[in-house]
């Protein structure tokens, strides 16, 4: 490292020149830098989805969802599969290891699914492009009043939904709402037996009279013409006029036997928004692994375009109702405010300690170099930042290197105007006064700059080793903390010795400032008074030590604090067996009453499921998306829990009975991802048979209820879905020569309808399904379709008309709803959220009740997911890091300082500096979390190295003669300063992050405030606590103590 120093002092205008073209150079690294609100914490996930309309529940699970997941069970690196199978619906998500990327995983899937055998009624399963932090975008169409949801539906599916997808880094856009458009032909029952026609038929001819045929090409003169057969249905005109057949030499046309009519699918979801109880919305989702901001703006430059061009008819325009970069602006705002005032306060304090303003203004100019620098790579590198890679830095920590180096080139300029410089053999030619200064001012800390590098990469060795879902949201964080690291390490080598060399003065007269007289004044008596009642330090430090084990006790725990989105997402669980019309109503009612709260900026309602099926959920379940206004516009006092609170407590009051769960957007979908449940905490309850499970969920309910801090609970209910059940009597049902296949095609087609081919609208590459079914009042009810017969030819060329009754039974029945499957076994999902109470003590509480309470079915088992399971992994993987680390720590001590009992003291001061941590948690009531550990993880490299400081000082003055007395009292005098320079301006440095109250400080808070509050009290326990163990246990020994060493007087304090 000499050799740098000396190249940085010979080179000095250089080195200027590459500071300022670095931070130019960051400057512009920072416009292009993609910033992510939150990191994707959930594994590489590939989620199949399968519909296939008519089938029930267990007609999906059996058919459907078992065959594929037998198929797709034995993959390489598959961790959990999950499923839930409902009306013609089939999700399964498989999630795999971090071994794979979502491209390899979906690659073994897709290789898997093409081996696949036939599934019924030719479903084909699909890969859903959802992922939990996908969304990027949200918009409806807007619309005069002439045009209907079917219409603002059409222009969705063919023409925005392809504009999107064209934009790089979009995957797809999800539709919600609207009527999908169909050509429908309601048949007339009654006439379609008097003319002799079956829907067979029916069938049959539509197919074949909806074709265009190729005939070659035949030469006609010298050129070669086409021969086109055009048969094509080109509107409903032509539908209803096409011949099924003669009677009695007469055409019967489809319009004889029934009615066309341009109809719409089975709706499966609605959306809505504000006052408007049917809107069409699409949502933008982002291929997973592309930066938002460059996406978002792309898309906002597309929406641009088919607003202002001739692409939508007149009046419709595409109306943005969300857009991720809000939450991306809002956080990158509260971070970039934290880091600023955070640097002005680490400037402030280094002034005050040094009574420099030069100084101050290196050591200041070292933060901005570490941070373009570590910017700059990770442009460079395609990486991207979050609040929490760029927010949670400590930049006292990361310019203590810089300290040192200023510190001592401050001492020798200071030595140096009081006696001539001693030269260093090292020293390079032409080097004198200042230069000469500044470099032997470097040689004498090189080791302890690199030495105090190793101790921090040490402490953050856990850091760097998290995986999981923890390890994805701070592995971001510890790869900015090394670049950081780094770049503060090439500027306190080059650019600190530079500037150095211009800026500091040829001498300079160190003295005290106000601040460190005062500290000295009170520092001095309190040290000597603890040397001398050894046994009453250790007395408080073992009480302290006792009282802060006591609150570790009291301490909540959570896995992560949630990051506040500024919306809300509330989801209502309505009766299981309400229909989509009818519980529209009630959804309507429950966004109107949300709206009216002035907090509000807009609600967006989802009522059952998209027509793609990428949210398996029926027709009870509603959402509501409630973005917020900022909170300067709220009413005075009210916080977010009072809102929820609010909003909570006027919806049950009018919806009694139904079950509301409160989260916020992003959260939502990743605990959905990581637990398979909606919502943030579940209970998974296993078993075969859905009765047994369900009584016992219903139990286990009513004791969480019990459990303080428990809310909004709700068992998914698996049963009680009504079922119209024709069962098929196989003897009669020969007697007339039928088979069930017979009778369950009529029953299809009659009631569910079939489709028929496609209408290809003239001019245009739009088509929209020909579906035959009954006309609606033979099928409405359960009398009318037991009235159905079902014919078929007999002998003579006509047709029998037999009743249904007389072959099938037709009976209302209860069934099956939703079946959630895990691991390939069935199970049943309890969901509650934690409010006003930490996770840890209330799952705790919880768990000991339902033990005491609850017996499980024989062959059952109950397993806790969701925050909780993530936790529970996190500290388990911290207990085997966490000591590795201390281990690492350990070893380098003993490195440096050859002796154990050195080493053991020098590790003495980590208890020390986690005490005001634990404190700081306990004060602020935070609940100890993964972002509080890595707090925990950051005091033990800055703690050990003020112990290093302190003792390497001691050993010092024990090796120049000195008795253990006068070292130990002459060490606080010269290292307080530097003690609470490196102890207080790390903490300094995230006092901001502690303190704000902003959209993104929430993740932040609980790390900040560990080391805030650590490195407040460490140094007042560490300088007086650590010279009395010190005194008690050190081996060193004076070699040869003379008289004048016992009397030598306190001499004035110089930097260490």
């Amino acid at each position: 490292m000499d050799g740098i120093v000396a190249f940085a002092l010979k080179q000095r205008v250089l080195m200027v020149v590459v500071f300022v073209m670095t931070m130019i150079g960051g400057v512009f690294a920072f416009m292009q830098l993609n910033i992510e609100a939150y990191p994707d914490p959930t594994p590489p996930m590939v989620d199949i989805i399968t519909q296939s309309s008519g089938l029930s529940a267990e007609e999906m699970e059996r058919y459907i969802t078992i065959p594929i997941e037998t198929s797709t069970s034995n993959l390489k690196n598959i961790n959990t599969m999950r499923s839930v199978s409902l009306y013609g619906l089939s999700d399964i998500k498989l999630q795999f290891t971090f071994d794979y990327t979502y491209e390899e995983a979906l690659q073994q899937v897709l290789n898997r699914l093409a081996q696949l055998p036939q599934l019924p009624n030719g479903a084909q399963p699909q890969i859903s492009p959802m992922s939990p932090i996908g969304e990027v975008y949200r918009y409806r169409l807007a619309a005069p009043r002439n045009f209907s949801v079917t219409d603002l539906k059409t222009l969705q599916d063919w023409v925005l939904e392809r504009r999107f997808r064209a934009v790089p880094g979009v995957i797809d856009v999800i539709g919600w709402g609207g009527k999908s458009k169909t050509y429908e032909v309601q048949v007339d029952f009654n006439k379609m037996l008097a003319f002799g026609v079956t829907f067979a038929q029916v069938l049959q001819v539509l197919n074949n009279s909806n074709v265009n045929v190729g005939g070659n090409t035949i030469n006609i003169g010298p050129q070669a013409a086409v021969v086109r057969g055009v048969g094509l249905i080109k509107s409903p005109d032509d539908l209803a006029n096409t011949m099924l057949t003669q009677n009695n030499g007469n055409p019967v046309l489809i319009k004889d036997i029934g009615t066309v009519i341009v109809g719409n699918q089975p709706r499966l979801g609605i959306a809505g928004q504000d006052d408007d109880n049917d809107v069409v919305e699409g949502i933008v989702l982002m291929r997973r692994g592309e930066q938002s901001s460059p996406t978002i703006k792309r898309v906002r430059a597309e929406v641009e375009r088919i607003n202002n061009g001739n692409l939508l008819p007149p009046g419709v325009k595409v109306e943005r109702i969300y857009d991720r970069q809000d939450l991306i602006d809002t956080t990158t705002h509260t971070v970039l405010h934290n880091m600023v005032v955070g640097i002005g306060l680490v400037f402030l304090l280094q002034w005050l300690f040094l009574g420099n303003l030069r100084s101050a203004v290196i050591v200041g100019l070292t933060i901005p170099f570490a941070l373009f620098f570590a910017i700059g790579i990770l442009v460079l590198r395609g990486e991207s930042a979050n609040l929490l890679s760029v927010g949670a830095i400590d930049f006292g920590l990361i310019v203590d290197a810089t300290v040192i180096m200023v510190e001592s080139i401050f001492r020798r300029l200071g030595e140096a105007h009081e006696a001539p410089v001693v030269r260093h053999p090292a020293t390079p030619e032409g080097f004198t006064g200042k230069l000469a200064a500044i470099f032997q001012a470097g040689t004498d800390v090189n080791r302890s700059i690199l030495f105090a590098a190793c101790i921090i990469i040490a402490g953050f060795l856990p850091l760097f080793t998290l995986s999981g879902v923890e390890g994805h949201i701070f592995g971001p964080m510890a790869k900015t903390y090394a670049y950081a690291l780094l770049g503060g390490l090439i500027a306190t080598f080059t650019v600190t010795p530079a500037l150095s060399a211009i800026i500091l003065p040829e001498h300079v007269q160190e003295t005290e400032t106000l601040l460190v007289r005062v500290l000295h004044r009170l520092y001095g008596p309190v040290l000597r008074f603890a040397v001398v009642r050894k046994p009453v330090v250790l007395a408080g430090l073992a009480a302290l030590l006792v009282v802060t084990a006591i609150g570790v006790r009291i301490l909540g725990l959570e896995f992560l604090p949630k990051l506040e989105e500024g919306n809300m997402w509330v989801r209502a669980t309505m009766p299981s067996t309400i229909s989509l019309d009818e519980g529209n109503g009630y959804v309507n009612q429950m966004r109107r009453i949300i709206r009216d709260f002035p907090e509000v900026e807009t609600v967006v309602s989802q009522h059952g499921r998209p027509d793609d099926g990428t949210d398996a959920a029926g027709s009870f379940n509603a959402e509501f998306f409630v973005p917020l206004k900022p909170v300067k516009d709220w009413r005075p006092g009210l916080d977010k829990d009072d809102l929820t609170a609010e909003v909570l407590k006027k919806l049950q009051a009018e919806f009694p009975g139904v079950e509301f769960n409160f989260s916020q957007y992003l959260q939502d979908n990743v605990a959905e991802a990581v637990s398979g449940v909606k919502g943030e905490n579940s209970i998974k309850l296993f078993g075969n048979d859905l009765y047994k499970l369900t009584e016992t969920a219903n139990k286990i309910k009513s004791v969480l209820a019990t459990v303080q801090g428990i809310t909004d609970l709700a068992v998914f209910t698996s049963l009680g879905q009504p079922t119209l059940q024709i069962d098929v009597d196989r003897a009669r049902a020969a007697r007339y020569g039928l088979t069930p296949g017979d009778i369950n095609s009529t029953i299809h087609i009659a009631i569910g309808g079939e489709s028929a081919g496609n209408i290809y609208e003239p001019g245009s590459d739009r088509y929209f399904p020909i579906v035959v079914r009954l006309a609606p009042k033979f099928r409405e009810a359960a009398e009318t379709i037991r009235g159905i017969r079902i014919t078929v030819p007999n002998p003579s060329g006509g047709v029998m008309q037999i009743p249904l009754t007389e072959v099938a039974t037709v009976n209302l029945v209860s069934g099956a709803s939703y079946i959630y499957r895990e691991k390939q076994q069935r199970y049943l999902p309890i969901k509650f959220s934690v409010r006003d109470r930490d996770l840890g003590s209330a799952i705790l509480e919880a768990q000991s009740k339902i033990e005491q309470q609850v017996v499980l079915p024989l062959g059952s088992r109950m397993e806790w997911v969701g925050e909780f399971g993530n936790l529970k992994d996190a500290v388990a993987r911290l207990q085997v890091v966490v000591p590795i680390a201390l281990g690492l720590i350990a070893l380098l001590l003993w490195i440096n300082f050859g002796s154990l009992v050195d080493t053991a003291l020098a590790m003495s001061v980590i208890p020390m500096a986690v005490v005001g941590g634990i404190f700081g948690l306990i004060v602020m009531d935070i609940p100890f979390s993964v972002s509080a550990a890595i707090g925990f993880i950051a005091l033990f490299g800055i703690s050990t190295m003020d112990g290093i400081i302190i003792l390497s000082q001691y050993n010092t003055l024990i090796g120049q003669g000195l008795d253990r007395r006068t070292a130990i009292l002459r060490t606080g005098e010269l290292q307080m300063r530097p003690v609470l320079m490196t102890c207080v301006i790390a903490g300094i440095g995230l006092l901001p992050a502690m303190l704000s109250t902003g959209i993104g400080s929430q993740v932040q808070k609980p790390l900040a405030t560990v080391v805030v509050c650590g490195m407040m009290l460490a140094p007042i326990v560490i300088l007086v606590t650590l010279p009395v163990l010190i005194d008690m246990f050190s081996r060193r020994r004076a070699p040869s103590p003379g008289p004048e060493t016992a009397t030598e007087p306190m001499q004035p304090a110089q930097h260490a």
